[in-house]
């Protein structure tokens, strides 16, 4: 069974750039209407930059190396 190349006219599709824009919306509506929003939205900005700075870090000090890896098999026989 092929999928549609083409979207059906009847639906709602919010993928790719339109979802990106409605997403960003939303949360500028948000952050616009509702203070307590703002500090919530900046705390988990902030802990996510943390995290993610962490992570980097931690990649960049130790790599993944082969011999880490114990399952070298694909996942669902994908090549």
């Amino acid at each position: 069974m092929q999928p549609d190349a083409e979207p059906s006219s009847g639906k709602l599709s919010l993928r790719g750039k339109t979802g990106l824009l409605a997403a960003i919306a939303v949360i500028v509506v948000l952050l616009v209407g509702l203070p307590a929003y703002r500090w919530f939205f900046l705390i988990s900005v902030a802990i996510g930059i943390v995290i993610a700075g962490g992570l980097a870090l931690w990649h960049k000090f130790r790599p993944i190396r082969e011999t880490d890896v114990q399952n070298t098999k694909k996942p669902l026989g994908l090549e």
